[in-house]
Order: C-alpha cells, then sequence, then structure tokens
C-alpha cells in the first residue's frame, strides 16, 4: 500500500517542485530562440538580472521574472504596459497576551489538587509588501525604469 502510494505520490510531488520554481535558466530555456537571437553582452547582463531601457518584455522576463502586478495606461498617445515587481517580508511587532493556560498540580502533603493559571504570550507578526521595481513600457519596449533607492 505505502509503496504504491511513494511510487506515485513521489513523481508528481518532483514535478511540481521542478516546475513551480522559476529561475533565470529556466525562463532562458523557455525563451530560447529569443535568447540566442541576442548578442552576447545582453546575454550576459541577463543572466546577472540587469535590464536596460529599450529591452522587449521577453528580455525583461527573462531577466526578472513575471511581474508581481501588470497595469495598463490608456491615453491619447496610445497604451503603456507597467510591470511591477514587489519584494516581501514580515515585521515582528511584538508579543500579546492570548490567554491562559491552567495546569493541576497535587500537593505531596495534603494530596488535594492545586490550580494555577500562567499568562500565554505570542508573537505577532504583519507581513509587508514593498514595491521593488517598476518598469514602463511603451510600444513592446523599456522606456523608464523606477526604483527605490535606500
Amino acid at each position: 500500500m505505502i509503496t504504491r502510494f511513494l511510487r506515485t505520490a513521489l513523481p508528481l510531488a518532483l514535478a511540481l517542485f521542478f516546475t513551480g520554481c522559476s529561475t533565470i535558466d529556466s525562463r532562458i530555456r523557455e525563451k530560447s530562440a529569443v535568447f540566442a537571437a541576442l548578442d552576447a553582452p545582453t546575454q550576459d547582463k541577463i543572466r546577472l538580472g540587469r535590464i536596460e531601457v529599450g529591452f522587449s518584455t521577453d528580455l525583461v522576463y527573462m531577466s526578472h521574472g513575471a511581474p508581481d502586478e501588470r497595469l495598463t495606461t490608456t491615453s491619447a498617445t496610445g497604451s503603456d504596459e507597467t510591470w511591477i515587481y514587489n519584494s516581501y517580508s514580515q515585521e515582528y511587532l511584538g508579543s500579546a497576551l492570548v490567554g491562559y493556560r491552567r495546569y493541576v498540580v497535587i500537593d505531596p502533603k495534603t494530596r488535594q489538587p492545586i490550580v494555577y493559571f500562567e499568562p500565554v504570550y505570542d508573537s505577532i507578526y504583519r507581513e509587508r509588501v514593498e514595491e521593488r521595481i517598476r518598469i514602463i513600457f511603451k510600444g513592446g519596449k523599456v522606456e523608464a525604469i523606477e526604483q527605490v533607492k535606500r
């Protein structure tokens, strides 16, 4: 029974593990025809995760992956697309009283139960999402790159 489960579940788990990870190399393999047509300095920039004004959406995708958000701006001059990449973290806010724990101890002399209550605290975290980089495309090419200076 367990062997049959392992024979079925293990290949499925491995397939999910390897397909779920998006790396620069996997994205280059995905867009191999586009990558092969590039000159060597541009290929090096993509491998290092760098982008420049004039890059196409395919080059930015290979370098940085899929954006966390995509915005479309429509104006009289046409339609622009903005890709936003975020960073995610947790911020420790402290601890808070969440209740009390009761425990009973038998007094060895009187053989009577003694009930104690002690406070229970738990750590509190807040999820933080910060915009890391914003890439603005006009006509399918990078027109501007906005980054937060730290």
